[in-house]
């Protein structure tokens, strides 16, 4: 029985630590100059504001490792929910909203 805790939080302290070393989790200042942060939640990396008029509403969720990740992104100020994308090049992410795959508005953020 002990034998298997150690075990899971084995796992789960392992599984984490993947989630911290991929290159979009942290605190990235939006388009608007807010403070978003993308950190792991579940199988996923879920991006909430932490400043603005928006701070404390998450507003996307993704999936994916290295430098590309696709889930759901949503327009805080208009409460509509789009098909996202990630995408990290060195210090900023390339976010990406869609409205069936075709159009698209993108901002990139900058890593703070």
């Amino acid at each position: 029985m002990i034998r298997a805790t150690i075990l899971a939080a084995a796992l789960l302290l392992t599984a984490t630590a993947a989630f911290a070393d991929e290159p979009i989790v942290g605190n990235w200042k939006t388009k608007a100059g807010d403070t978003a942060v993308i950190a792991p939640c579940s199988d996923s990396f879920c991006v909430t504001l932490k400043t603005g008029k928006y701070a404390g509403r998450q507003i996307g969720k993704m999936q994916g490792k290295g430098n590309a990740y696709t889930g759901e992104i949503t327009d805080p100020e208009e409460n509509k929910t789009y098909s996202g994308s990630g995408t990290v090049s060195g210090n900023t992410v390339k976010m990406q909203g869609c409205v069936l795959k075709v159009l698209c508005k993108s901002q990139v953020w900058t890593r703070l």
